[in-house]
């Protein structure tokens, strides 16, 4: 069967084949494959998705949170995606030659962005914060999609495991300098946790990929239409959503940069994107969370230090390496990133302490 003729009965089985023209490839998704459907009359209909059932091993769970969210959202009144269920079982998804497949309602008048500047880093912050404002209230229990994704003992743990595993003795040496620098903090780092188990730090529904190009943008008005890719939204702290975007966005040069020089903590999309998700989430941010923004500032360069290094050390096994040491400079520039950022948390403190 030609590619093609898969991918129109594979739509087929949620919409009538009639209304089906053209399927395109869309995007450059890194986890899962997407393809929009365009009508017989040229207009763009539905996005169809493979699901990457490797990372999201529980399809049905997956499902069952973006069905929960998804609804909640509805009923509130706030724009989010739609999901067309198997016209035949009622899923939200089709299994079909060990493949998981969905369709969603394609969204007009909508387009991504991926500039990052303190005016998008606070638009970002405010919708974001919106989101789990939204979601505070969400009467189900929703499934872990990617356990222990932002656990930080859990990351430990693997470092820990590739370390005592690997037999390369020369990547064992060059580790060495980024080993001890994870092990003087790493009681430290595991603050989340700790305030967890304690019962200090709750868990909340976070989205735990809070990019820019996450969010749909009107093209005629460049409002905020909005929040996409809700794969891994799940339980998690708010060091998730929060620390995740300034990892990434405040990051003065590339997460593989080898010049580590190049490499700090922009404090003006800090302050843009802190004043946004503060603003947004007044309604329901506890004292303890709010103090420790800067905290899941630093937390997230080095939990990205951890896991380039675990893969670096395990053969380079899990994230695509285009050189033999490109985990390794990952590892250097993530830490060079985290030791930055540890260096201006009183003055991130200050600023937080500054806010209404």
């Amino acid at each position: 069967m030609s590619d093609n003729k898969k991918l129109f009965n594979i739509t087929s089985r949620f919409i009538p084949s009639s209304e089906i023209g053209e399927i395109k490839e869309l995007g450059d998704g890194l986890i899962n494959s997407t393809f929009v459907v365009v009508s017989p009359k040229g207009e763009r209909t539905h996005v169809l998705q493979k699901i990457n059932h490797h990372v999201f091993t529980d399809v049905a769970g997956l499902m069952f949170n973006i069905d929960a969210v998804t609804r909640h959202l509805r009923k509130k009144g706030v724009m989010t995606l739609h999901f067309l269920p198997d016209t035949s079982t009622g899923k939200l998804w089709v299994e079909t030659e060990g493949e998981y497949w969905r369709l969603m309602d394609y969204i007009p008048d909508s387009v991504s962005q991926n500039v990052v500047s303190p005016e998008s880093s606070n638009i970002v912050g405010k919708c974001f914060g919106q989101f789990e404002a939204q979601l505070a209230d969400i009467p189900e229990h929703l499934n872990d999609t990617i356990p222990n994704f932002h656990n930080m003992e859990s990351r430990l743990g693997q470092l820990d495991e590739s370390r005592a595993k690997c037999t390369n003795s020369e990547r064992l040496q060059k580790s060495k300098e980024l080993l001890d620098g994870i092990d003087a903090v790493r009681d430290e780092m595991t603050l989340g946790e700790k305030l967890g188990r304690s019962g200090k730090l709750p868990k909340r529904i976070c989205h735990c990929d809070t990019k820019v190009n996450n969010i749909l943008f009107s093209k005629t008005t460049g409002d905020v239409l909005c929040v996409i890719d809700l794969d891994t939204v799940m339980p998690s702290f708010v060091f998730s959503d929060y620390g995740d975007f300034l990892r990434f966005a405040a990051a003065t040069a590339p997460e593989d940069e080898p010049d580590i020089t190049r490499m700090h903590f922009n404090m003006e999309i800090f302050k843009a994107f802190t004043s946004g998700y503060i603003e947004s989430t007044k309604p329901f941010l506890t004292p303890i969370e709010r103090e420790n923004l800067p905290f899941a500032a630093t937390l997230f360069p080095y939990m990205q230090t951890v896991r380039f290094l675990a893969d670096y050390l395990d053969g380079d096994h899990y994230f695509r390496a285009n050189y033999p040491e490109h985990n390794f400079v990952r590892a250097r520039a993530q830490f060079a990133l985290y030791k930055d950022a540890v260096a201006h948390v009183d003055a991130m403190k200050e600023y937080i302490n500054s806010l209404p």
